[in-house]
């Protein structure tokens, strides 16, 4: 069966969305989706996105498989690009909230204006067990080091949904991430395995970040990244509470609010094209 897709990005970090609202398209299993992913002999990206129909408490619902064919439990960019391909599907322009449910939970968007989203991504959970780390105890990982490639690193742990390490550098320039990150992504200290984002402070409301994410490798951007690394920069005391972050794509602009301890993300997201794919990949 031929394949309908659009080719979405948010700050480079790109994603195939296919609309199966009326549930025809089959889901693809780990290996198609994979392939899908490959920018050689697949559409390229680094996930595949459906768009799925709600239940009573949402309007829609999010399923993602990574380029590695994992399945996470969002993310950021690719939920404000999902946010932006509802919006187009309906021919909406003007501002309008959509309930989207993941498995990190119901995630809430609000289309700004055509091609910028704000989501509310909740609150973050920062007690081990949560995230999941192991080796640290029950409490909260703030600073603490962990041993990878020879070196001992200060992390800060953090889930949004999907679990994160932060680490602050002087220089993320410096950082070898094709050869580090894989090493933090399958350390033994993280069950589930780790996002892990490499930090620069520009300036207190200012932050440099290059990510490795986990099933996708190195990524131009990351949304849920960057909202973890806002949240260990305030709880290490090194950044404010509202801060722009600089990722190789582009600017994402981060708030973990005090008042009610959500962190909302505001960023841009890109229709590229659309496509049709002849035959579903093999199995």
């Amino acid at each position: 069966m031929a394949l309908v897709f659009s080719k979405y990005h948010g700050l480079g970090n790109d994603f195939v969305l296919i609309d199966n609202r009326d549930k025809t398209v089959p889901i693809l299993t780990s290996k198609q989706a994979s392939l899908l992913c490959d920018r050689h002999f697949g559409i390229g990206a680094d996930g595949v996105i459906f768009l799925l129909p709600g239940d009573s408490e949402s309007d829609y619902t999010m399923r993602i498989f990574n380029s590695d064919g994992s399945e996470p439990e969002m993310c950021g960019n690719g939920i404000r690009c999902l946010a932006q391909f509802i919006a187009d599907l309906e021919n909406r322009t003007k501002e309008i909230s959509y309930r989207i449910n993941t498995l990190a939970g119901i995630i809430t968007t609000n289309l700004e204006q055509p091609g910028l989203i704000t989501v509310d991504m909740g609150s973050p959970l920062l007690n081990g067990e949560q995230i999941p780390v192991s080796g640290y105890g029950t409490g909260r990982i703030i600073n603490q080091p962990l041993f990878v490639e020879n070196k001992t690193w200060l992390v800060t742990c953090v889930s949004m949904g999907n679990p994160h390490c932060v680490t602050f550098v002087d220089n993320v320039d410096d950082i070898a991430l094709e050869l580090i990150g894989p090493s933090f992504e399958n350390h033994s200290a993280f069950p589930k395995r780790i996002n892990t984002e490499f930090i620069e402070i520009i300036q207190p409301d200012r932050i440099k970040m290059r990510v490795w994410e986990r099933g996708a490798g190195i990524t131009l951007a990351c949304g849920t990244g960057a909202c973890a690394s806002v949240v260990a920069g305030v709880l290490t005391e090194r950044t404010k509470r509202r801060c722009k972050v600089d990722l190789p794509g582009g600017q994402l602009e981060i708030y973990w609010s005090e008042n009610d301890q959500k962190v909302y993300m505001s960023g841009p997201c890109q229709k590229v094209f659309i496509g049709e794919l002849c035959g579903l990949p093999p199995e």
